[in-house]
């Protein structure tokens, strides 16, 4: 059992607030956390609204919640019934009980927005990632370029072989692309959605640009900008805006694109095992978008940006928390350089060090300014 992060999280959440919501992507391991969480629990109900039978039950929720007075509820892909949030709230006034409802969900909450007008000031919100590479780091055996090409998924992860776990992730997009999207109300061609997933992932870390996607695709340049929100919502699929200072330089105004998972990304490129994605043109930007996600995920009370100017000055992310500034650049060479790019984007924001993170056997200082480092390093080194 890879022991998950946000257990931690949640039992404080559970304390504060009397409704927790986990949300995250499908098959990240919400089911799985939240079973662990109230197995052997007798206070406990758990219902999975993907079943029939359970689904039944809510049928008149406020007649369930009231038969179960006494208990915690635990509700698993909450998204197929949002009107449940409605009922909660008498139940939660009623009760005035902190961890009452465990609820889990595979969008967004601003796709869940009847849930933060309904239940305003009763609800803590946590995201569940899939593995990411600091909570792997903790087991045994860390395989760094494993998490790399096959993603952070658990049942892609664990798999015992690259071409099972290829198999499995080619069935997850298949699913997502011809179920999950439709279950949400949005009348979105299957097709349609399986092309933008292959542009957005031949345009890993590249500036976004909906006008030449939606010609692409035959459609309009607002459809594309609904479609991108919803990938976005759904887990699937990361902007990075842009950094706007307040300076006399002509700056990219456009977000960056990724695609969260490095298994999803390179799935939906037919990239199967290392070698596949070495010899690979999406190369350098997947190992970019691999260790931003992973780097993100741990880091998440901070605000992320990149930073680029019509002259070349850029940094591919720049972390603020408060008064702390750290810039980062990603390499995929074992031996980087910081290119006179970097060096210029620091001096316009008054960046004093950057790190550059690098797939390296070891960190080391390359000069006064600049730290070569290893990923897990970075996340050790900046949490101090």
């Amino acid at each position: 059992m890879i022991e998950r992060q946000l257990l931690e999280k949640i039992i404080e959440y559970q304390e504060i607030f009397p409704v927790v919501a986990i949300l995250g992507p499908r098959q990240c391991g919400k089911s799985t956390l939240a079973k662990m969480m109230v197995s052997g629990k007798e206070s406990f109900v758990y219902l999975d609204l993907e079943k029939q039978s359970d689904l039944n039950k809510l049928h008149d929720p406020e007649l369930f919640f009231r038969n179960n007075r006494d208990k915690n509820i635990c509700i698993d892909e909450i998204q197929l019934k949002p009107d449940l949030f409605q009922a909660m709230r008498p139940a939660i006034d009623e009760e005035r009980k902190n961890g009452k409802f465990l609820i889990l969900g595979s969008a967004s909450r601003d796709l869940l927005r009847q849930s933060s007008e309904t239940l305003a000031g009763r609800i803590g919100y946590l995201e569940l990632t899939p593995f990411s590479s600091a909570e792997l780091l903790t087991s045994d055996g860390f395989d760094m370029n494993r998490h790399w090409l096959r993603g952070g998924f658990p049942q892609s992860y664990l798999q015992d072989s690259d071409k099972a776990a290829f198999l499995w992730l080619e069935n997850f997009i298949r699913t997502f692309v011809e179920r999950d999207v439709p279950q949400l109300g949005m009348n979105i061609p299957a097709i349609t959605t399986r092309r933008l997933l292959s542009m957005c992932a031949h345009n890993q870390g590249q500036l976004l640009n909906s006008s030449r996607l939606g010609e692409s695709l035959g459609i309009s340049y607002h459809t594309v900008q609904k479609y991108l929100d919803l990938l976005d919502h759904l887990f699937v699929l990361r902007t990075l805006k842009p950094y706007l200072p307040n300076i006399r330089k002509r700056m990219t105004r456009s977000p960056k694109i990724y695609i969260r998972d490095s298994g999803l990304l390179h799935s939906i490129l037919n990239i199967e095992d290392m070698n596949d994605l070495m010899g690979h043109p999406v190369f350098g930007s997947s190992w970019e978008g691999y260790a931003i996600e992973n780097i993100l995920n741990r880091f998440s009370g901070w605000q992320s940006y990149f930073y680029r100017t019509s002259s070349g000055n850029e940094i591919d992310l720049i972390l603020e928390k408060g008064q702390q500034k750290v810039a980062v650049e990603f390499k995929s060479s074992m031996s980087p350089k910081p290119g006179r790019g970097l060096y210029q984007a620091m001096d316009d924001l008054g960046i004093e060090k950057a790190w550059i993170i690098a797939p390296t056997e070891e960190s080391y200082p390359y000069n006064q300014q600049i730290h070569i480092s290893t990923l897990p390093d970075f996340l050790t080194e900046i949490e101090r």
